[in-house]
């Protein structure tokens, strides 16, 4: 297989489109819309034909421009089996373990609910990719709108043992400095997370994205991750809780930092 060629870039305030494009079929992909426009330029600069839209959870800062996009595409709408009708525009539904070709590639579908009880994270496994909406940030997770903090856990844990340490992570949204800085909060003594911090300041500071991130930096430092940590537990003062109890302080946290 020829290795995939992908291209990040912002969409209205802080919100990533990316663009995957494999140069052997010339299956192309678009993961989400938030603005239709943004990614009609992107794909006007690379050249690209858009054939499919990989569509992560119904929110619209990640579906407001899926119906031009459509329209000035003919691509192939995928999303989540249980946000198809308030989604609109959608080909082919999918749910967690369905998988579907793109170009020479395999996409594996998991469900990852807890931001949204729709969200569907894609796993490209040959290319060592994957896209996980606003599931799993650099450094974080999304907020809890319609699951449950046990249910966000139960998500994030699933993702971590499944996707392997090399796997390139884009996500939803550049929120990764202020994630830095909580992370810190509660993690204060990992090495590895002060170091990840120093460099995410040295590159916001010249306005440069700090996705993708991999799967091996995230289980080291993202605290969210890190539930069964006990330096994590010591900090948020639950040692010996179980990781579902720790993580929900470790979000409620967050929300109120």
């Amino acid at each position: 297989m020829t290795p995939l060629e992908i291209r990040q870039f912002t969409c209205l305030n802080d919100n990533f489109g990316v663009l995957i494009h494999d140069p052997q079929s010339g299956a192309t992909a678009a993961i989400d819309v938030p603005d239709a426009g943004t990614v009609l330029a992107e794909l006007t600069d690379s050249g690209w034909t858009l054939s499919h839209i990989f569509i992560t959870h119904h929110h619209a800062d990640h579906t407001q421009g899926l119906s031009a996009l459509k329209s000035a595409t003919g691509a192939q709408v995928i999303a989540p089996e249980d946000s198809a009708e308030k989604i609109g525009d959608v080909d082919q539904t999918v749910r967690d373990g369905d998988r579907f070709a793109f170009g020479p590639y395999n996409v594996h579908c998991i469900a990852t609910p807890g931001h949204t009880l729709d969200q569907i994270s894609y796993w490209i496994p040959d290319a060592s990719v994957a896209f996980t909406g606003d599931t799993l940030f650099a450094l974080g997770c999304g907020r809890i709108f319609e699951g449950t903090p046990a249910m966000m856990w139960e998500s994030l844990d699933k993702l971590a043992g499944m996707l392997p340490p090399e796997t390139e992570v884009y996500c939803g949204h550049e929120y990764t400095l202020a994630n830095a800085r909580f992370a810190l909060s509660v993690d204060p003594n990992n090495e590895a997370l002060i170091s990840r911090a120093r460099d995410i300041e040295a590159l916001r500071a010249q306005n440069k994205p700090t996705l993708p991130t991999t799967m091996a930096a995230e289980r080291a430092t993202n605290p969210f991750l890190r539930a069964r940590d006990a330096g994590v537990q010591k900090a948020v003062g639950m040692p010996g809780a179980s990781a579902a109890e720790v993580f929900a302080e470790v979000r409620r946290r967050k929300d109120n930092f």
